[in-house]
């Protein structure tokens, strides 16, 4: 199965979409990488995803890949007497390490790291900003602070502190336990939520030890502040637009969106546009033209992936959602100005040999209107460089691992296969052409470009191209 178009889709899984059946459905309608979020998903649920994932993989013949999402620190306020207020504007409200029920002048912030690392000036916004203080005066156990918007606070809301490093990890106890629960179902992808600076992928690191790739979520403004050191540390990166949102200015967001996507493709690191983007589908079967554009402006500008979030995890119409999204990329690819706005964002190759040949396979496949190029890779990295040159013709990543097969499935353009590694340079060349043919991407007498590393089975020497005839039988020929 082949999908007919480059940029990928994340699903996320939960309560309209954990059975078999809908998330075989999920696939065959366009999912290509399917989300787990732990905030909502105890171990067992983990493990009969994963297994659920896997039967249906082995089904299809083609590998798919698996996120799971840590939960990551929730900070919240205390409660309340009367398990609400209402804060008015321009009021006094204090919030203090007193565990005992708040009022109106005061509550509980049961997390001493932000009481300590306030400072005069600092904002804290509750319940997805939905209101604001500005903190004139603290200590390490009490913050004075003024209400600069106000509205109902319950128990229990949320708490964001964009001015304020919080000297914490990004791994709560329970993230440990998640981590090493999806490490041992041999999920693909691990994404880190809460991420504030490059030593939070660096304590992650050393747990996954490589078992699973590392994506990065963009979603607090330390994280802009550092985005560079956090790409050169990361696998992948997600722009988590709504945290992100709630902790910027909204207006920002749409300009921040484009220049993390940006980076990532100049660094050549998968990146994932989320939240939000067909959320009235939640419940409705139809999106809105805005959402439509959200869309289409995430694919136009070269993202690697667009996820659903709730609209396929607890919505009313989780197919519906992912046909949609698949409709609306696919569309978008065969815009006339889809392929002038990805070559104009083309970057330039890395001074490496493996960099060079990726470039020259795709300028020569363009040149010469080749069916495919096809990468041989064992670690991905071949397959990462392919699809950083964002080329017009197919890419075929061929590898003997199927996790690294998997891992690729979130990357722009790429066809996963799991085949054995090639034994000489004439296994190289039928082997490439034979699944070239098999999975409908090239026709007997056209062409395709193989990229491989001489000797074979070892990672990371890419150094030969070799352009090679479908034959007739599907095999290769001079």
């Amino acid at each position: 199965m082949k999908r007919d178009r480059r940029v990928k889709i994340v699903a996320t899984l939960g309560p309209s979409s954990s059975d078999p059946e809908t998330i075989r459905k999920l696939f065959q309608a366009g999912a290509d990488v399917f989300r787990i979020n732990m905030s909502h998903a105890d171990h067992a649920r983990l493990n009969m995803l994963v297994d659920t994932i896997r039967a249906i993989e082995a089904e299809a013949n083609r590998p798919i890949a698996i996120l799971a999402d840590l939960q990551g620190p929730k900070l919240r306020v205390g409660t309340f007497e009367g398990e609400a207020v209402v804060l008015e504007n321009d009021a006094t409200f204090i919030l203090d390490s007193d565990p005992t029920p708040g009022n109106v002048n005061r509550v509980n912030l049961p997390h001493r790291e932000i009481l300590e690392a306030l400072e005069p000036g600092h904002r804290l916004l509750l319940d997805d900003g939905k209101i604001r203080l500005r903190v004139v005066e603290c200590i390490a156990t009490r913050a004075t602070t003024v209400v600069e918007v106000g509205g109902r606070l319950s128990n229990r809301k949320g708490v964001s502190v964009p001015d304020t490093e919080i000297p914490v990890g990004a791994l709560t106890p329970k993230d440990h336990k998640d981590l090493e629960a999806a490490l041992e179902a041999k999920v693909d992808w691990i994404a880190l939520s809460f991420i504030q600076r490059p030593e939070d992928l660096a304590e992650v690191r050393k747990v996954t030890r490589g078992r699973a790739g590392i994506l990065a979520k963009i979603e607090k403004p330390q994280a802009i502040e550092r985005l560079s050191e956090i790409i050169d540390l990361s696998d992948a990166l997600m722009v988590a637009r709504g945290d992100l949102g709630v902790e910027m200015p909204l207006e920002q967001v749409p300009g921040l969106q484009k220049q993390i996507v940006r980076a990532c493709r100049r660094a050549g690191k998968p990146v994932v546009v989320a939240t939000q983007m067909l959320e009235s589908m939640i419940s409705s079967p139809v999106p809105t033209r805005a959402e439509v554009s959200d869309v289409a402006t995430a694919v136009f500008e070269g993202a690697d992936a667009v996820m659903l979030s709730a609209e396929s995890a607890a919505g009313e119409f989780p197919l519906e959602a992912v046909s949609t999204m698949d409709r609306i990329a696919r569309q978008v690819e065969r815009d006339p100005n889809y392929r002038s706005i990805i070559q104009g964002q083309r970057q330039e190759p890395e001074a490496t040999g493996a960099d060079a040949i990726s470039a020259a396979a795709r300028q020569i496949a363009e040149t010469l209107n080749l069916a495919a190029v096809v990468c041989y890779t064992t670690s991905g990295a071949t397959g990462l460089r392919a699809s950083r040159e964002r080329p017009t013709v197919p890419v075929i990543v061929i590898s003997p691992v199927a996790a690294t097969a998997r891992r690729l499935s979130l990357a722009w353009g790429l066809h996963c296969v799991v085949s054995d590694d090639a034994r000489d340079e004439s296994d190289m060349v039928d082997r490439a052409c034979r699944i070239s043919f098999q999975e409908g991407i090239a026709k007997p007498g056209q062409r395709i470009i193989t990229t491989a590393g001489v000797p074979f089975g070892t990672p990371g020497s890419t150094n030969m191209l070799r352009i090679s005839f479908v034959g007739s039988d599907g095999r290769g020929g001079l």
